[in-house]
C-alpha cells in the first residue's frame, strides 16, 4: 500500500493534536472492517442497539456540543439552510436514536443470495453479497449523518471513515465518541468508527486518495463539494447529486393537490435535496392554478422567481433568470414557469435537471405514465410531494445518501447499496477442458 497520504499534524482546528496520522487511522479502519464483516446479525444488531443507547444518554452532552457549532456557524454567517442541516435538539437526537434503531432490526444484508446456478459440468454457483470493507463519507454541516452512515455501515458489515467538516465540529466529535464507546461495551474493535475531521483539508485529502484503505467513498452537501470528490477522487465514488427538483401541473391537475403538494414540497423542510426548486405549469392551466398555488406559498413566506405570465398573474415576483432554472435554492425560495406542452416541460427537465427527483401533479393517465417512462431521474413520482425521496420514507431506515447516478446505486442508498457480491463455486473434483 502507498502511504503518500500520510499527513503527520493536523490542521488547528481547537481539539487536541492526534499522536497519530490520516494513515494510522485508516490502516486501523481497514483492519477493523475484517473483524466487523465476520460478525453475525445478531452481533450488529446488539451494537447498534448500545450506540441508538448511548446516543440517548448522551444527549445532553450532543445538544451542548451542538449549540457551540450553531453560535458558531451564526458568527461565520453561514446561511439559515445550513444552520437547519446543523441544528440537533432533543427531539432530532431521539430521531437519531430512533433511527440506529430501525436500522438494526432491518434484514441484515450480508449473505444474501442474490443470484446462482449449476454449471452442467455440476459446479454449483451462487452470488452473495458481501461487505465493501471501508466506507469513507465527505460531506458538512450535517451532524445526523455521522450517525446514519455509521449505524447503515456497521449494519452492512462495513467499517466507516468520516470526514463532516468544521460546521459541525463540536458535534461531530461527541458523536464519534459516543458511537465509539459504544462499540468497545459491547465488544465491537471501536476502530470501525473513524473521523479525519481534526486533520482538516488534509483528511478529506486522504480519503479521496485512500487506495487500498478506502473501499467506496460517498460525499453529501454542496454541488461544489460533490463535484471536487467526483473529480480528485481515485477513491470510487457513489455520487450523491444537488437537487434541482421539479413539480409539473398539467390541465388536469386537482387544485388541491397541486397546491398541497407543491406547498409540502417546498416549505416541509426547504434546505433539503429533495425540496422543489422548480414549477412548471402548462399553459391551459396557469390561469387557475397559478394564483391558488403561488398565494399558498406565499403565506407560507416563500419568494416566487417566476416568467413573464407568472409575473402578470401574482403580484411580488421577481422575475426570473436563467440562473433561477438552475438554481438548487435549499430556502424558502421557488422558481416558476409556465411551458405551452408537456412536451417542453420533458425538454426542461432535461436540460436543467441533476438527475434527483421529479413529480407531475394529473389525473391524465397517458400524462402520467409518459412522465414516468420518459423523465430520467433516480426517483420519479406522480401526484406525490418530493419530499417523499428518503431513505427513512422508502424503508430503508437511515440513508447514507440519494444516488444521482446510474452505475451501482441510484436513488436513496440503504444497506444493500453499502455492499457489493462475491460468486462462490462448490465443486467436486472438475477440471476444464
Amino acid at each position: 500500500m502507498s502511504t503518500s497520504i500520510a499527513t503527520e499534524a493536523p490542521v488547528d482546528s481547537g481539539v487536541d493534536t492526534p499522536v497519530d496520522t490520516v494513515q494510522d487511522r485508516l490502516s486501523r479502519a481497514k483492519t477493523a472492517s475484517r473483524a466487523v464483516a465476520r460478525l453475525t446479525s445478531d452481533d450488529k444488531h446488539r451494537a447498534l442497539e448500545a450506540i441508538a443507547a448511548a446516543i440517548e444518554t448522551g444527549a445532553e452532552r450532543i445538544v451542548a456540543a451542538n449549540a457551540l457549532d450553531i453560535d458558531r456557524g451564526r458568527t461565520d454567517g453561514i446561511g439559515d439552510a445550513l444552520i437547519d442541516r446543523l441544528r440537533l435538539d432533543d427531539r432530532r437526537v431521539a430521531s437519531l436514536a430512533a433511527a440506529v434503531r430501525e436500522v438494526a432490526t432491518l434484514p441484515d444484508p450480508v449473505g444474501q443470495v442474490v443470484g446462482g446456478h449449476r454449471m452442467p459440468n455440476g459446479v454449483a454457483l451462487e452470488q452473495v453479497r458481501v461487505p465493501f470493507g471501508v466506507v469513507g463519507a465527505i460531506y458538512e454541516a450535517r451532524p445526523n449523518v455521522t450517525v446514519d452512515i455509521a449505524a447503515l455501515a456497521l449494519r452492512s458489515g462495513n467499517a466507516v471513515v468520516l470526514r463532516g467538516g468544521s460546521a459541525a465540529r463540536e458535534s461531530n466529535t461527541v458523536l464519534v465518541q459516543i458511537m465509539r464507546d459504544a462499540l468497545d461495551d459491547a465488544g465491537v474493535d471501536p476502530e470501525a468508527i473513524q473521523t479525519v475531521d481534526d486533520f482538516g483539508r488534509d483528511g478529506a485529502r486522504a480519503l479521496m486518495h485512500g487506495r487500498g484503505f478506502v473501499d467506496v467513498l460517498v460525499p453529501r452537501g454542496s454541488a461544489a463539494l460533490i463535484e471536487t470528490v467526483v473529480t480528485e477522487s481515485t477513491v470510487p465514488v457513489i455520487e450523491t447529486g444537488a437537487g434541482v427538483v421539479h413539480i409539473v401541473l398539467d390541465e388536469s391537475a386537482p387544485m388541491d393537490w397541486a397546491r398541497d403538494i407543491v406547498v409540502n414540497a417546498k416549505v416541509q423542510r426547504p434546505s433539503v435535496c429533495n425540496a422543489v426548486e422548480t414549477v412548471l405549469v402548462l399553459r391551459q392551466a396557469a390561469p387557475q392554478l397559478i394564483p391558488v398555488v403561488a398565494s399558498a406559498l406565499q403565506s407560507e413566506g416563500v419568494a416566487i422567481h417566476g416568467d413573464d405570465m407568472v409575473q402578470g398573474l401574482v403580484t411580488q415576483v421577481i422575475p426570473a433568470t436563467e440562473e433561477d432554472w438552475e438554481a438548487e435554492y435549499l430556502s424558502l425560495d421557488i422558481a416558476i414557469k409556465v411551458v405551452d406542452t408537456l412536451d417542453d416541460a420533458l425538454d426542461h427537465i432535461r436540460r436543467y435537471s441533476t438527475g434527483h427527483t421529479e413529480s407531475i401533479i394529473t389525473t391524465d393517465a397517458l400524462n402520467a405514465e409518459r412522465f414516468l417512462a420518459e423523465v430520467d431521474s433516480a426517483v420519479v413520482m406522480v401526484n406525490a410531494s418530493t419530499r417523499f425521496t428518503d431513505g427513512a420514507e422508502f424503508g430503508f431506515g437511515a440513508e447514507v445518501g440519494i444516488s444521482t447516478q446510474k452505475l451501482h446505486a441510484r436513488g436513496p442508498m440503504g444497506l444493500a447499496e453499502l455492499t457489493s457480491t462475491k460468486w462462490l463455486a462448490r465443486g467436486s473434483g472438475q477440471t476444464r477442458g
